[in-house]
């Protein structure tokens, strides 16, 4: 079923609106007709099963046929700060994070990172990265886009986080595997979780050094090494694993 995210001010009491590209997508695209389902997304906390009624040049009109208030999301909102990595990995990452239920993606610059994005650079990069984003968000039956924001320091990272129920950092000497199961299986819904993960080079021991002295806490992803495309997802995975219906169970 095709996916779509709009404004609450399109949306009615019976029905819902769809305007602009969406509009010649769904017309000259999909060539969706009359009376077929499609599941639009308030982009906040709903989702709504739909059947189409009206397709004109300007806009679609779709009836609601049921509402899930409680969407795909996950009971937390995960914060991934993505050390900047090189050539494409971080469409990559985006995509895969999205998937995995992450609610925001924060790219970071750190002193091992490779890439450095001037300002140009940057906001035609964030507008790409953002469009993936919802790309994945559509195919994943998300309830929300997450969003992700413009490139920030690593001590930037660390004073956005620093007020975080949870702020977990993937780090290669960390090895008491016994602590990191306990840290994630104390992690609870309704809270903020950081998770910090290093580029190509790794954190800089200063790095880490200033992570911990905002009372973050490293964790270990076990013995083997993991590139910074794999290490961020394996570490959401672990997360949404564990909070995947948490707040029902509690």
């Amino acid at each position: 079923m095709h996916h779509f995210f709009v404004n609450d001010n399109q949306i009615k009491e019976n029905y819902i609106t769809i305007t602009g590209a969406d509009v010649n997508h769904i017309k000259n695209v999909l060539r969706m007709k009359i009376g077929e389902k499609l599941l639009i997304s308030n982009g906040i906390n709903k989702d709504y099963l739909c059947e189409l009624s009206k397709i004109t040049n300007e806009e679609i009109i779709a009836t609601v046929l049921s509402i899930d208030e409680e969407g795909g999301e996950l009971p937390s909102k995960i914060y991934l700060f993505q050390g900047l990595p090189k050539a494409d990995k971080m469409e990559l990452i985006i995509q895969k994070a999205v998937e995995l239920g992450v609610f925001e993606i924060i790219p970071v610059s750190m002193k091992h990172s490779v890439v450095k994005l001037d300002e140009k650079k940057q906001s035609n990069k964030v507008k790409r990265w953002q469009a993936i984003a919802e790309s994945a968000a559509k195919q994943s039956k998300r309830s929300v886009v997450p969003n992700v924001k413009h490139v920030m320091s690593f001590q930037e990272a660390l004073d956005y986080a620093k007020n975080f129920e949870y702020n977990l950092i993937p780090y290669e000497h960390a090895d008491k595997m016994k602590e990191t199961k306990q840290v994630i299986a104390s992690l609870k819904a309704n809270t903020s979780i950081g998770v910090f993960i290093g580029p190509e080079g790794g954190f800089d021991e200063n790095e880490i050094a200033s992570a911990r002295k905002h009372n973050m806490k490293t964790i270990t992803l076990g013995k083997r090494i993991l590139r910074t495309e794999t290490a961020g997802l394996t570490a959401l995975s672990v997360i949404m694993f564990q909070l995947e219906g948490k707040e029902t169970d509690e």
